[in-house]
């Protein structure tokens, strides 16, 4: 090419001198400036003509020549495959079994029974609560009520046998009644002094001392109850899954502080809407067999919102857009034995870190350039790479 180039600005030269035509220095001499500017024009002129012929030698330079750059790149085999997506969100631990337990009468807290971390079970004495006298009331009353009843047994074997009066023996069954009930509720009344667990689980903090004197109401706590054995995460969804999301979806749970990974389910999905963030709620059970698992604890959730068995994925990365906004990516076709790009616009579906799903434009069993897709243009021939050999 070059050659041919010097070749046509030779022959320009000729023809120029064989005119006999003014030099450039004479023309700038002759201080004549219509003269100068004609002499620009000319030489102009003459420079386009060359610049367009070397345009039409360049392209036929194309054309000929075997050994042109061909823009080298790799491809994607497009297959189907399982594609499971996941909403990433934040949730924290929470149990329906953590209480804090309450005096159900004032009084001074004569025993404390428990421990902090101490298991019990559920109705087990916590602690004690000083009755005023009331245990020896009961004691009286027993006593009492055991008098009466062996004075209405007697009255009854009487009144069978017809021996006494009817009125005698009301009497005496009325009484042993009454004095039954009574010792039946002083026991009930009683029973409020004692403090126990209202189910079982772990003693995680006594917060009254023993000789404390407390009473109902709040801020008279007098110990926290904690099972850690029915746990589950509450997180907020955005109203826009609540058609996905659902109850029965599988969960990846993991909390980063504990190194802990585990599958769960989603347990219960609320229906309401909250107006301030527009999110419902989402329980998911969390099995806790080793104890490890607290409350409040931060967890990264990954529940399963949507599954296509027979997907089309490609990476992110070598989707473009032209100036219509649509997406686009190169497959390579064969042309006369040549392999040829070829622009295909695509419709893209939900992502997973770099991988997208493809629901439109490509079809398996295409081959979808990946290396170099940012370098080629459309019907321009390339050349495929191929892997190197292990």
């Amino acid at each position: 090419m070059r050659k041919i180039f010097i070749f046509i600005v030779t022959a320009i030269l000729v023809v120029s001198c064989g005119k006999k035509e003014a030099s450039v220095e004479a023309v700038i001499a002759s201080k004549d400036l219509k003269q100068i500017r004609a002499k620009k024009d000319e030489l102009s002129t003459k420079n386009q003509e060359i610049l367009s012929q070397i345009k039409l030698l360049d392209a036929e330079i194309s054309k000929l020549d075997k050994n042109k750059k061909v823009p080298l790149i790799t491809t994607i085999d497009v297959n189907t495959s399982e594609f499971i997506h996941y909403l990433e969100l934040q949730g924290n631990v929470k149990t329906k079994k953590n209480v804090l337990v309450y005096p159900e009468v004032p009084g001074q807290l004569v025993r404390v029974f428990v421990k902090e971390g101490q298991r019990v079970a559920k109705g087990q004495a916590l602690a004690r609560i000083d009755d005023a006298g009331m245990s020896n009331q009961l004691a009286q009353l027993e006593a009492t009520a055991t008098l009466a009843k062996t004075t209405y047994e007697r009255q009854k074997r009487l009144w069978d046998q017809k021996i006494g009066s009817e009125i005698q023996y009301l009497q005496a069954k009325t009484n042993y009644e009454a004095q039954t009930n009574a010792v039946t509720n002083l026991r009930k009344g009683i029973a409020k002094y004692t403090i126990k667990a209202p189910f079982s689980g772990i003693v995680d903090d006594v917060i009254k001392e023993q000789g404390t004197v407390v009473s109902p109401g709040p801020g008279a706590e007098v110990f926290r109850v904690v099972n850690l054995g029915d746990m589950y995460i509450e997180t907020d969804v955005p109203e826009s899954y609540i058609s996905s999301v659902k109850k029965g979806k599988t969960v990846a749970v993991e909390f980063p502080i504990l190194g802990k990974k585990l599958d769960s389910k989603v347990r219960q999905a609320g229906n309401f809407i909250n107006p301030a963030n527009r999110t419902f709620k989402v329980e998911i059970g969390v099995p806790n067999k080793d104890r490890s698992i607290k409350p409040n604890l931060t967890a990264k959730l990954r529940i399963n919102d949507y599954t296509n068995s027979s997907a089309i994925l490609i990476p992110q990365s070598i989707i473009s857009e032209n100036a219509k906004g649509e997406q686009y990516v190169y497959i390579v076709t064969n042309k006369d034995g040549k392999s040829i790009a070829k622009q295909v616009i695509i419709t893209t579906g939900k992502t997973q870190g770099d991988i997208i799903e493809v629901l439109d434009g490509i079809e398996s069993g295409m081959k979808i350039i990946n290396a170099g897709a940012r370098s080629v243009k459309d019907s321009q021939e390339v050349k495929i790479l191929q892997p190197a050999k292990k």
